[in-house]
C-alpha cells in the first residue's frame, strides 16, 4: 500500500466524521424547510405513514451521499495539495 495511502486514513476517518455530523444537522434543517415535524421519521414509527418514512429516508440519504462525496473530493484534493501525490 502507498505511504500516501497510509498517511491519510487517520485524515480519511476523521474527515468521515465531521462529514457525518454536518450531513446530519443540513438533513434535520432540510426536514424542517419541507414543512415537517421537527423531528424526521424512524423506521418503526407507528404513527407515520409508508410514505412519509420513506420520503424522510430517500432525502437522509441523498444528503449524506453529497456531504460524504464532497467531504471525501476534498480531503483527497486537499492531500494532494500538500503533498503532490493522490491519496486513493
Amino acid at each position: 500500500m502507498k505511504a500516501a495511502k497510509i498517511a491519510y486514513r487517520p485524515v480519511g476517518l476523521a474527515l468521515g466524521v465531521v462529514g457525518g455530523l454536518t450531513a446530519g444537522a443540513l438533513f434535520k434543517q432540510t426536514w424542517k424547510v419541507l414543512g415537517h415535524d421537527a423531528d424526521a421519521p424512524d423506521a418503526t414509527d407507528e404513527d407515520r405513514s409508508w410514505g412519509e418514512v420513506l420520503f424522510a429516508a430517500m432525502v437522509q440519504g441523498a444528503i449524506f451521499a453529497v456531504v460524504k462525496a464532497a467531504v471525501d473530493r476534498g480531503g483527497a484534493t486537499g492531500v494532494r495539495s500538500l503533498t503532490g501525490t493522490w491519496p486513493g
